[in-house]
């Protein structure tokens, strides 16, 4: 058996290792603390093992806290920190960070026609970047299982308003498979592994 021809990765429809980048904005101390729409240690796992994805398959990261500067907020949570440490972020005041011009204009420079969207909150800081990008021409994909609100309602009523606008939603499993596509791409494969791992402990490779 043979794979196909691997399609043209920047115009492919599905999402693939050189046309997308992902966006991670503000998962500091206090707004993971506020969440309430998931358990905040599945979605601590669930972002960081985002993270984790897109390292593995050399995207593109943009990361961007809020107010950290100004000494109203504290620095991004160590787990994620841990594994985009060696990043730059983005610091801003604005609750928009399309509000912000140093991150927008990082955002643009990257020349990525898919954006993977992730945000505390998801009625916030997510829904505001999400309908703005979506507005100047990105297509926007959300891993759902990896943003958080501060209530369910309040995060299924945002997810719904950016669905409406044309963002696509996706989970942390989907965006690990569809960036691999093929298990004959061998150099990421052994990061990939990572899909089978959940916050609970369980891992499904090691259980067959």
């Amino acid at each position: 058996m043979a794979s196909e021809t691997i399609r043209n990765p920047l115009t492919d429809q599905l999402l693939s290792p050189v046309n997308s980048a992902l966006i991670v904005i503000d998962y500091q101390p206090i707004q993971v603390s506020s969440i309430r729409s998931m358990p905040r240690d599945e979605l601590v796992f669930n972002i960081t093992s985002v993270a984790k994805a897109a390292v593995n398959y050399n995207l593109p990261i943009i990361h961007s806290t809020v107010n950290v500067a100004t000494g109203r907020n504290k620095p991004p949570i160590p787990e994620l920190q841990a594994v985009l440490g060696h990043l730059p972020t983005y610091d801003r005041t604005s609750i928009n960070s399309w509000e912000d011009a140093e991150f927008k204009q990082a955002v643009k420079a990257l020349g990525r026609p898919k954006l993977i969207m992730t945000a505390l909150w998801t009625e916030a800081c997510l829904t505001f970047p999400v309908l703005d990008a979506i507005q100047e021409g990105y297509e926007v994909y959300i891993p759902i299982d990896a943003v958080g609100g501060t209530s369910v309602v309040a995060h299924e009523a945002a997810l719904r308003r950016m669905e409406q606008a044309g963002a696509r939603l996706i989970s942390r499993v989907q965006l690990y498979c569809e960036l691999q596509r093929d298990w004959a791409r061998e150099s990421t494969v052994a990061g990939f592994m990572g899909v089978f791992e959940n916050a609970d402990g369980y891992n499904a490779e090691k259980a067959l």
